[in-house]
C-alpha cells in the first residue's frame, strides 16, 4: 500500500469554502457507504450501494458511488436547500484498490464533475477514522484484509492489502476460496462428506458442472459470500474449524508485522475480523481499542489534511 497522499483534484476556479455539501465514501469489494454532510460537517444522511473496489472496474465503482450518494440524499432532510449534485459538493473517498497508481489515475480521470475530490485507499481512511488521525494501528478484515499503522511522526507502515486471490489472507474471500476447494474435493471423492463442503455445494450447485461454473464466474465478493458458512459449520466440522484457526493465525501474523514493538493502540475492523477476534492470542486481544470513528469519518478528514 502506498502511504503518500496523492489523491486529489481541485478545480482552479472553485472556491472550496463555498461548496454546500461534503460526502465521505467508504468503498470496498462488497459494498459502498456514503455519508452526506453540510459544509460545517453536520451529518444530513447516509446511503449504501454495491461494491466500488477499483479492481472490479472503474465504471462500476463510479456507478455504485453515485447510487450510495443518491441514497444518502434521499435519506436527508434538505428544506429550502438546493439538491446535492457534483457541482456543489466536495467528495472524499477511501476505496479498495486506490493504492494502485494506474487504477487511481483512471478513477480520477472519470470524475463526473466534482470540483474538489480527495481519493485514498480504504485502509488509510479506516485508520484515520479509527484513531481520529492520531498514532495507532488498524487491521481491517472483511471481504479482504489489510493492516496500516500511523506512527507518532506521521509516517505510515502497511502490511497485506495485496488483493484477492493472491493476498487478503484471513479474509472473507480467503475463507470462501478455501471452502470452495473443500467442495471441489468432495465432488472428486478426495474428501468424505463433511458439513462445510456440503453447505458450499448447497449454495453453489449440487453437481460438479454447477460448482465449476460458479467458481469460474465468482469474484472476490462471491467467494466472500461463502464465509458465513465456514463460521456456521465450525462447531461440528473440524475442517471448518481448522480454516478459522488458520484465518486467525493469518491475522496474528499481519498484526505482528504491522507493529512488532506492540507500542501502538490497535483497532480491529471488519465483520470477519470481529468474529475471529476471540481466537487471537491474549496479548493481542489486550491491545484492542474501540475505534473512535469509521472509515467515512476518515474520508471526510481528508479535507483537512
Amino acid at each position: 500500500m502506498s502511504t503518500e497522499h496523492r489523491g486529489s483534484q481541485t478545480a482552479q476556479t472553485t472556491n472550496a469554502a463555498a461548496l454546500l455539501y461534503r460526502v465521505g465514501i467508504d468503498g470496498g469489494g462488497s459494498g459502498t457507504r456514503a455519508r452526506l454532510t453540510d459544509a460545517d460537517g453536520r451529518i444530513l444522511g447516509e446511503g449504501h450501494s454495491g461494491a466500488s473496489g477499483l479492481a472490479q472496474g472503474i465504471e462500476q465503482a463510479w456507478r455504485h458511488i453515485g447510487a450510495a450518494i443518491a441514497a444518502a440524499v434521499q435519506a436527508a432532510e434538505l428544506p429550502g436547500l438546493p439538491a446535492p449534485q457534483p457541482a456543489n459538493t466536495a467528495l472524499a473517498l477511501g476505496l479498495a484498490g486506490a493504492n494502485s497508481r494506474p487504477l487511481h489515475q483512471q478513477f480520477l480521470h472519470h470524475n463526473p464533475g466534482y470540483p474538489v475530490l480527495r481519493l485514498e485507499s480504504d485502509a488509510l481512511t479506516a485508520l484515520l477514522g479509527a484513531h481520529g488521525g492520531g498514532a495507532g494501528a488498524m487491521l481491517a478484515v472483511g471481504t479482504g484484509s489489510v493492516g496500516l499503522a500511523r506512527l507518532a511522526d506521521g509516517r505510515c507502515r502497511s502490511v497485506g492489502g495485496w488483493g484477492f486471490p493472491s493476498g487478503d489472507e484471513g479474509s472473507g474471500a480467503w475463507l470462501g476460496l478455501h471452502a470452495a476447494n473443500l467442495a471441489q474435493q468432495l465432488c472428486d471423492g478426495r474428501l468424505p462428506p463433511a458439513a462445510l463442503a456440503e453447505a458450499v455445494l448447497q449454495h453453489c450447485g449440487q453437481q460438479r458442472e454447477a460448482l465449476l461454473e460458479w467458481c469460474c464466474q465468482a469474484g472476490q465478493a462471491e467467494f466472500a459470500s461463502l464465509a458465513p458458512l465456514v463460521f456456521a459449520c465450525a462447531e461440528h466440522d473440524p475442517l471448518a474449524e481448522a480454516l478459522l484457526a488458520r484465518a486467525a493465525h493469518c491475522m496474528e501474523q499481519l498484526l505482528l508485522a504491522l507493529d512488532p514493538t506492540a507500542a501502538l493502540p490497535l483497532a480491529l475492523l471488519g465483520s470477519v475480523g470481529q468474529r475471529l477476534a476471540p481466537r487471537l492470542p491474549a496479548p493481542l486481544r489486550a491491545r484492542l481499542v474501540r475505534p473512535r470513528g469509521d472509515a467515512m469519518d476518515g474520508a471526510l478528514s481528508l479535507f483537512s489534511l
